[in-house]
């Protein structure tokens, strides 16, 4: 399943909660008006797109409806298609250039921080990058032992103290040793105490310092980790962050486990920090990169992408013509092999069929004759024979001959199949 399936996967119960509602909605509705925008701003809020969000896109909506581009309610939905998908976009891309690059993972406790990074460092393992795993969350209880074994399930190399070590310590390390092992991409596990924040902010404060003095010019990225089934705490979450770290992106968990898929909305369009990567399940590759389109087409359609070997959307496909894909080639295995068996055995049934009446036939001659003595007619058919088969020294076969011959053939044939 590539890129475009599983957003549209991992959208479903949001799409049938939200899309849902507003589709019948919509049907109630025979002309637009105030009453419409208000029920949909409505549905909107409690689909967690944020209040601020949903009244900026029903604006949009009745702007577009007052320079005509909107006549009916049929239209609405499309349009607000392509209103969430400019909402969303700008910045989802991973500005990681440099050799090496940094990522710096951030995000409370629970929220799968350390189940990202592990899925992370395997997309670009993949994309066949080097990466490594700096292990600095070294105050969390068996934080580091699960970053482990991530990073064996990645088959990726890790940094690491004991626990309660110095997490810049760690940093440092984990950057002399990228160094050393021309690693591209360097992955910073950090811990999530937001109940503290002045410890978080000076313990951030202080990776910052190592990475500027010992990658002064590499690009790097601070993502923070939210959990989409909370729905606007993920916002408030995102809020307390970005007053202490400097966020560049969000990366957006358990997207498939939740109809709260809209706080992607609140959090871009609030926030102003761009959503990088959602997760649409449990597999190692179920962190995919964000894209604006696809989400918003998942928002309210089901689509079933076609895509080539690389990820890349080709058209769509329906159930149908999969099933009609999947007899054809069947169809085309079955004719192949009626080919290759025709080949090997032309008019085998029908050849084997008379194969076995003449071996019947000469068996009951056999048993009628067997003990007694053979007729004058009987004598004569011997002596025919015999001079028949004098005068073939043209090196033809006798029919007796050639039934031995088919009775030896299916013979074989029927032992060995």
């Amino acid at each position: 399943m590539g890129i475009f399936k599983k957003i549209n996967f991992g959208l479903s119960k949001t799409r049938n909660k939200m899309a849902g509602a507003i589709d019948d909605m919509l049907d109630s509705f025979d002309e637009i008006n105030d009453d419409l925008y208000t029920e949909l701003e409505e549905i909107l809020v409690m689909g967690d797109v944020g209040v601020k969000t949903a009244v900026e896109i029903t604006e949009k909506l009745k702007q577009e409806t007052a320079k005509g581009k909107i006549k009916s309610t049929n239209e609405i939905r499309a349009k607000m298609k392509e209103i969430i998908s400019e909402m969303l976009y700008g910045g989802e891309d991973m500005g990681l250039i440099t050799v090496p690059s940094i990522i710096l993972v951030i995000g409370v406790n629970g929220v799968g921080k350390t189940t990202t990074i592990g899925k992370m460092a395997a997309m670009y393992k993949a994309q066949g990058k080097k990466v490594i795993m700096g292990a600095a969350d070294t105050f969390r209880a068996a934080a580091i032992d699960q970053l482990q074994i991530w990073a064996d399930r990645a088959g990726v190399d890790i940094i690491k103290h004991k626990e309660g070590a110095d997490p810049a310590a760690v940093v440092f390390d984990t950057i002399n040793a990228a160094k050393a092992r021309d690693s591209e991409i360097i992955i910073i596990d950090t811990a999530g105490r937001l109940h503290n924040k002045k410890n978080l902010m000076d313990e951030l404060n202080k990776i910052y310092r190592v990475i500027d003095r010992e990658l002064p010019y590499s690009d790097r990225e601070v993502l923070l980790v939210l959990d989409a089934t909370t729905g606007q705490n993920a916002v408030n979450q995102a809020r307390e962050f970005q007053n202490v770290a400097e966020i560049t992106g969000i990366v957006l968990t358990k997207l498939d486990g939740t109809a709260r898929g809209g706080v992607v909305l609140a959090i871009k369009n609030e926030l102003g920090i761009p959503v990088k990567f959602i997760g649409v399940g449990e597999q190692i590759d179920d962190l995919q990169p964000f894209n604006p389109t696809a989400f918003a087409d998942g928002l309210f359609d089901k689509i079933d992408y076609k895509e080539d070997e690389e990820g890349s959307l080709l058209d769509n496909i329906t159930p149908t013509e999969h099933i009609h894909s999947a007899y054809d080639d069947l169809a085309e295995i079955d004719e192949a092999v009626s080919a290759m068996l025709g080949e090997i055995l032309p008019d085998s049934e029908a050849t084997e069929e008379t194969a076995v009446e003449e071996l019947a036939e000469d068996t009951e001659d056999t048993e009628d004759t067997e003990g007694a003595e053979p007729s004058v007619s009987d004598t004569e058919k011997i002596e025919q024979a015999d001079e028949k088969a004098e005068e073939n020294t043209d090196g033809e076969e006798s029919e007796n001959d050639k039934k031995k011959e088919k009775r030896g053939f299916f013979g074989f044939f029927n032992r060995h199949s």
